[in-house]
């Protein structure tokens, strides 16, 4: 099949572009190099909804984060993904910090920023009261919100498919071509051996976008991988914060912040360590204790005993200071979305909306589809009343079983993901599609008994189940007879 459109790259930047070109008509290709979506910097970051006041005025960041954040309240109901603007507080600690957030309204105003202002001591102790009293002002941002990336990736990924896109996994982009002249055909190659030919690319490869882009014959943008590392506490831990805190940010990033999550836990992080490998995805307890030493001055009675899990991210950063949304001067139907970082995830779907002013500029002609399935509706049975209980219940006694007693996930809500139009075949994909090991116990309790609905449904054996990707296996060694409920007896 010949496509008019191949994404490379299955995040929430590819995510949205899919979903969008999927509206608007073209026939669409996603590879992604792992086997589920969401599993770069998507995976692993602030889940933040930035206002915007942070980007110098005038660039692609400022612009696409302002109008990204806009296009999520639709974006988000209309695809059933969690989101709450729950506001977001920089904290100020001394007259050099107290000319930072002067700087920041500033910038903030002209980016289009709305309710944005400077609050002093006593008005930030009512809206947070655990901040530190060496703070002595803020710049208060409303707007900020905050949201599920895992789900929203998952989400417009869904979307995209229910709109005829195709999805391909473990497809990692090892040749790229191009027949005759710019405005030809692309055929792509994945390491596996398959090929796949289309009319236009957008490469949105995250880190690995500069290797893409050289596939081609392209030039990389000078990659310069950063890695930020996590806590992520209890819930019994997420009232310590009510708004997202941030110190004012310096050339490293926007800092150590401490906030909410959607999911009522609260997550801690990042530091920033530039590096050489852009894969580099370990803790290190030099890093965390850096965390944890910023976030402390933010929030000093931040109860990290309550951390329940340590995670790192990469930034997808390069030498350029901005995004990079263009065309390949190779040909102009190859379109780079490269040096995403913060607020990639914020930017999301005015990058993608960029991306097809610039496939149109090449003449790959989209328009909105007066067909197209715009919403997505997800079941969570811990959000439902009795009643619409025990009615799925009656239905499917699936509904009637806790596997994952931390997050009450149901054995049919498991069943749905590995099922899925992205389909859930490792224990952490059930955890990002499903929410089973999201809780205190990070699947010490339901991770035999995920395992052994992923090996029943997927009718393979309980050894073969994987954490993650191939060859992560759990079990190693023989076991004794298996079951379908609880993993082997």
């Amino acid at each position: 099949m010949h496509y008019d459109l191949i994404v490379i790259g299955c995040g929430v930047i590819g995510a949205a572009v899919a979903r969008l070109a999927s509206l608007r008509g073209l026939g669409v290709l996603v590879l992604e190099a792992a086997h589920d979506v969401s599993c770069g910097a998507s995976k692993a970051n602030s889940a933040i909804l930035h206002a915007g006041f942070d980007p110098e005025p005038g660039t692609l960041m400022a612009e696409m984060n302002v109008r990204g954040v806009e296009l999520y309240r639709e974006i988000c109901t209309d695809l059933d993904v969690p989101r709450l603007e729950n506001g977001a507080l920089v904290l100020g600690f001394d007259q050099a910090d107290r000319a930072h957030l002067e700087l920041l309204l500033e910038r903030g105003r002209r980016n289009g920023v709305a309710d944005l202002r400077i609050v002093g001591q006593e008005e930030l102790r009512a809206l947070e009261p655990g901040v530190s009293p060496e703070a002595t002002a803020a710049l208060y941002a409303p707007t900020s919100a905050i949201v599920d990336p895992w789900e929203l990736t998952l989400a417009m990924t869904e979307n995209a498919i229910a709109n005829g896109a195709r999805l391909e996994l473990g497809a990692r982009v090892t040749a790229i071509r191009l027949s005759g002249e710019p405005g030809g055909t692309f055929t792509v190659e994945t390491e596996d051996g398959r090929s796949f030919t289309g009319r236009s690319i957008v490469n949105a490869a995250g880190v690995e976008a500069g290797r893409v882009h050289r596939l081609l014959g392209g030039s990389d943008w000078g990659s310069r991988p950063t890695r930020g590392e996590y806590y992520l506490l209890d819930k019994s831990a997420g009232s310590a914060a009510r708004h997202t805190l941030f110190q004012c940010p310096t050339a490293a990033g926007k800092g150590v912040l401490v906030s909410p999550t959607v999911h009522g836990n609260l997550i801690v992080g990042p530091n920033a360590e530039l590096l050489d490998d852009s894969h580099a995805v370990e803790t290190t307890a030099a890093g965390l204790a850096e965390v944890a030493a910023a976030a402390r001055r933010s929030l000093p009675a931040l109860p990290l005993h309550e951390n329940i899990r340590n995670f790192a991210g990469i930034r997808a950063a390069c030498d350029v200071d901005d995004f990079i949304i263009a065309a390949s001067p190779l040909d102009p139907a190859f379109i780079n979305l490269a040096g995403i970082k913060s607020p990639g995830l914020s930017a999301a779907p005015a990058i993608a909306e960029r991306a097809l002013e610039l496939l149109r500029a090449a003449g790959i002609r989209s328009a909105d589809r007066p067909d197209a399935v715009r919403t997505r509706k997800r079941v969570r049975f811990r959000d439902l009343d009795l009643e619409e209980r025990n009615r799925l219940i009656a239905a499917d006694p699936a509904w009637g079983r806790i596997i994952c007693r931390c997050e009450t996930i149901t054995e049919a809500e498991i069943v749905a993901a590995i099922h899925g139009p992205v389909p859930a075949t490792s224990l952490d994909a059930v955890k990002r599609h499903a929410g089973a090991g999201m809780g205190r116990c990070q699947g010490g309790f339901c991770g035999p008994r995920v395992q052994a609905l992923l090996a029943r449904e997927l009718g393979r054996r309980y050894n073969d189940i994987c954490q993650h990707e191939p060859g992560s296996h759990i079990v190693l060694g023989p076991l004794g007879a298996e079951t379908t409920e609880g993993g082997p007896s």
